[in-house]
């Protein structure tokens, strides 16, 4: 298990490039499975959970190509279905949460596909249902073994039909929109997911032959095909990263560029964290973040304490959340912040109040968060990551506070951050990575 040692107090100066989106590239990865004929994707990071799903699919009997150090080409014309009934593979999938979307393409092009109890982030209850009844709809047969935790899911042939998802589930409409590409007649799909990811997928989707309509709303019309050919795609940067480089530059007094953000695509995810206080200077595609003493959070219109909750795109992502609390924690104000999706994602609050932060946590959803206006630092202490955003920003934290900090189980910050501590520390952060 690796640890980051952090010296904090220090400001960072210069220019970050986000990599590319993860959650983006676990969908995208995924439908190469959907056509035999060569698929070439770009801007795929370097991260640990990127990495395996491509050690999946090559298991799988995809050809993979690697072309440059953030491109791939892809062929999945000779897939060894059989391999889903190996120990191999359950041990695979089951250690990866994205592994789940394998599951569409599967069954829409060979008819049948298993998949075991998947792994994942521990922030509460994750369930799989509207992955299922979606594909349950459209014609698969579903059967979940207890005894090995394996769902089993076949088809004589999916057919199109008119579906009202329980959730917008951003996986789930994922898995449903590649198995409904190649079913039979017209499916349409009704409080969808449209997050950029999804809409990305689905332009990826139509560039390969399928016909769906709709994108970038919660009501997709799909009419389906045949087959699908080769593409190609660019993954866009990590708006989850961009958010976190926000923050960290908030909160270390850093004077930061974010270059190639798309910021058309980043929703209001620039105006949460203006509202926090943070000034920031759109330049083209670039988002310049000055260096602040101080930053103030708003207030509702009627002066009363402003609430930040995840919501369904395009509301807040809940993948920020944990980012915006600890930087609450050096603002001059209060906020509520309202996590409604996950139940034990605002736990790791507990290291920030070991550091000095002012936090009541109200109940597993709520955390009040008192801003100390950076008039008294952070403190680092040794602590550990519980999931990919909880890691980062306790990482952000620590590298505000004075004196060391210790980050133990670094593996999962690694999931979703390429090299975060050698792109840090080339801007003047003091991170190092113990063994």
């Amino acid at each position: 298990m690796a640890s980051f040692e952090i010296t904090g107090g220090t400001k960072l100066k210069g220019e970050l490039i986000p990599q590319g989106a993860k959650n983006e590239a676990l969908q995208i990865l995924c439908a190469v499975l959907l056509t035999p004929e060569p698929v070439i994707i770009k801007n795929i990071p370097n991260i640990i959970d990127v990495n395996k799903l491509i050690d999946l699919l090559n298991d799988l009997g995809v050809l993979v190509t690697k072309i440059d150090s953030t491109t791939y080409r892809f062929e999945a014309k000779d897939v060894k279905i059989d391999f889903l009934d190996t120990d191999d593979f359950k041990k695979k999938a089951s250690a990866l949460r994205g592994s789940i979307m394998i599951i569409g393409p599967l069954l829409a092009r060979f008819g049948k596909a298993k998949m075991p109890k998947p792994g994942g982030d521990k922030i509460g209850r994750r369930r799989l249902d509207t992955h299922f009844i979606g594909l349950q709809k459209l014609g698969a047969e579903f059967n979940y073994d207890a005894g090995d935790y394996f769902y089993n899911i076949e088809t004589k042939g999916l057919k199109g039909c008119y579906m009202l998802l329980d959730e917008a589930s951003v996986t789930g409409t994922a898995n449903v929109v590649m198995a409904a590409v190649l079913a039979e007649g017209k499916t349409t799909i009704y409080n969808a997911a449209c997050e950029p990811y999804l809409q990305q997928l689905c332009t990826m989707l139509n560039q390969m032959g399928a016909n769906i309509t709709g994108v970038g709303s919660n009501l997709l019309h799909i009419e389906g095909v045949k087959e699908l050919k080769g593409t190609e795609h660019t993954i866009l940067p990590d708006m989850i990263e961009i958010g976190s480089f926000i923050g960290m530059a908030a909160m270390t007094e850093s004077e930061i560029t974010i270059k190639n953000c798309r910021i058309d695509m980043l929703g209001i995810i620039p105006n949460v964290f203006q509202r926090l206080g943070i000034k920031m200077e759109f330049r083209g595609d670039d988002i310049f973040i000055p260096s602040q003493s101080s930053y103030e959070i708003e207030t509702f219109i009627d002066g009363s304490i402003m609430t930040i909750a995840d919501q369904i795109w395009p509301g807040f992502t809940p993948d920020l959340l944990s980012i915006v609390l600890v930087v609450a924690t050096q603002a001059k104000g209060s906020v509520l912040i309202h996590q409604k999706m996950f139940e034990s994602r605002l736990f790791f609050v507990d290291k920030l109040i070991d550091m000095g932060a002012q936090i009541i946590l109200c109940d597993p959803h709520r955390a009040t968060v008192i801003g100390l206006n950076k008039q008294m630092p952070l403190r680092g202490i040794s602590m550990s990551s519980p999931d990919i955003r909880a890691g980062q920003a306790l990482l952000i934290a620590a590298m505000s506070a004075q004196g060391k900090s210790i980050i133990h189980n670094i593996e999962q910050i690694d999931r979703g951050y390429q090299n975060i501590d050698t792109r840090l520390n080339a801007l003047g952060a003091k991170i190092k990575r113990l063994s």
